[in-house]
């Protein structure tokens, strides 16, 4: 396979694990591109390599930025802004964690707290019913969340360490 084709199977497949992640093909694309430019890239780069618009190409830049995945670089000289990705990929790992758990799970909690509240007769059946649920949902989520939060603690081998031992 050569140099452009594995290029661009790398940018659409990142691409695609993107839309996993809770962000666009295009956040992705992007990304990915950064990832693996060896030297920062200015937005009309950006915009040739992955046929994209000014507007969308700004803006999915400014995500990138808001999610702490992406760094603008000035050069000296240079009026145009350069950005990088960061290229430790645990780095992002954490950081893409981080920011799913503070999009998602923080305020999924927040509702189902706000659930738990809910008045009524507590002796009815149905009320009762949406309570348990809400309590279990509750549950659950706050575990994963307790999870995720100690794996954005953990360094690289501590992380690698703790998932083998959930394997054997």
């Amino acid at each position: 396979m050569k140099y452009n084709e594995a290029k661009d199977k790398f940018i659409q497949t990142w691409g695609t694990l993107g839309s996993s992640w809770g962000i666009s093909r295009t956040m992705a694309q992007v990304h990915a591109l950064l990832l693996i430019s060896p030297e920062s890239l200015c937005t009309e780069e950006v915009m040739e390599e992955l046929k994209i618009s000014r507007g969308n190409c700004n803006m999915t830049i400014r995500d990138l930025m808001d999610w702490g995945l992406v760094y603008k670089e000035l050069k000296a000289g240079e009026r145009r802004e350069f950005f990088r990705a960061e290229k430790d990929i645990w780095k992002v790992a954490k950081q893409i964690i981080k920011e799913r758990r503070k999009r998602e799970i923080e305020p999924v909690l927040g509702v189902l707290e706000e659930l738990k509240q809910v008045e009524g007769n507590k002796t009815d059946k149905k009320h009762k019913a949406l309570v348990d649920a809400v309590t279990n949902i509750e549950s659950v989520v706050e575990k994963a969340d307790f999870a995720l939060e100690k794996a954005i603690k953990l360094d690289e081998n501590a992380l690698i360490g703790t998932l083998f031992k959930l394997f054997k």
